[in-house]
């Protein structure tokens, strides 16, 4: 077991993604962060603190179940994630822990088209580690780690650290 990121780095590395996303989207009250199920909601929630806290701009998360749109075993038809707004001509910023094979984000967008039009779809993760079976990349990338298939990478959002076993 490998400690990539620790606590102080994981807190910079945040804040230093949030002011990307500020920076790179001049009207923050078209944008709306969706947290992918799971590990991405809570990394969603922090950018939202951050955006507030640096540009006094409230800006909503949402919640994204993939499990219906997936293109492997564990599809599961009936959940369905229903948005309090509205995604057409919005900026969504989708936000995961790890971008690994791109299949969840295809998946994620997926699901957001079938609520709606957005204007643009953004990706923020924050570990890119390869390997990508889909033509998809993160607009924001907390670091890139280079690893192997075998490797499994974890990012631990309460002890604010990410792993590699």
């Amino acid at each position: 077991m490998k400690i990539i990121i620790e606590p102080d780095q994981f807190n910079r590395t945040l804040k230093r993604m949030t002011h990307e996303i500020i920076e790179r989207n001049e009207d923050l009250k078209r944008v709306i962060l969706v947290g992918i199920e799971g590990k991405g909601t809570p990394i969603a929630r922090e950018i939202a603190k951050l955006i507030l806290q640096f540009e006094g701009i409230s800006v909503p998360v949402e919640l994204i179940d993939i499990s219906a749109h997936r293109d492997d075993e564990k599809k599961n038809l009936t959940n369905k994630s229903i948005f309090l707004n509205n995604v057409d001509d919005k900026i969504i910023i989708l936000v995961d822990d790890v971008l690994y094979t791109g299949r969840s984000v295809r998946a994620a967008m997926d699901a957001i088209i079938d609520m709606g039009r957005p204007a643009k779809i953004e990706l923020a993760v924050l570990v890119d580690r390869g390997h990508r079976e889909l033509p998809i990349r993160a607009d924001f990338v907390g670091k890139s780690i280079p690893t192997s298939k075998d490797e499994k990478v974890i990012c631990d959002f309460n002890e604010k650290k990410i792993i590699i076993k």
